[in-house]
């Protein structure tokens, strides 16, 4: 088989801001952004990668899901549990002075983890947990 990774999803609450996130301070380049209001689906992609994008989408479009789950959402990403997303640089420091140089709320500063990576996370406008690891 050939299998790849082409698209997966994040939720978001405020798309503005999930926008101005992901495209200037991580420098994504947007994709694709339809609908209107908070109810935006944008597609965004690091840079000569076109092929591997997140689609930053509102989480309780559905029309399946209940009033209760619809709460349960919303407490989930109030708190950062409900989406995060593992991203990969090879220089980490350079990279977390960046993304901590804008308003971002940085999670942990880098840091050697007991699992053999080194790594920082920090939360986009969404509540989602964005880590980032050191790759060589």
């Amino acid at each position: 088989m050939d299998i790849t990774i082409h698209t997966t999803a994040l939720p978001h609450v405020d798309p503005e801001a999930s926008l101005r996130f992901y495209r200037d301070v991580l420098g994504f380049e947007v994709r694709s952004d339809v609908g209107e209001g908070t109810m935006r689906w944008i597609t965004v992609g690091p840079a000569g990668q076109p092929d591997t994008c997140i689609l930053l989408a509102p989480p309780t479009a559905d029309p399946g899901i209940t009033e209760d789950e619809r709460r349960m959402i919303g407490e989930m990403m109030a708190k950062g549990t409900y989406g995060w997303i593992l991203l990969a640089t090879k220089d980490l420091d350079a990279t977390f002075d960046q993304v901590q140089a804008t308003d971002a709320e940085v999670v942990q500063e880098p840091m050697q983890q007991p699992y053999g990576v080194r790594d920082c996370a920090f939360r986009d406008p969404a509540g989602n947990m964005v880590r980032i690891q050191e790759v060589h």
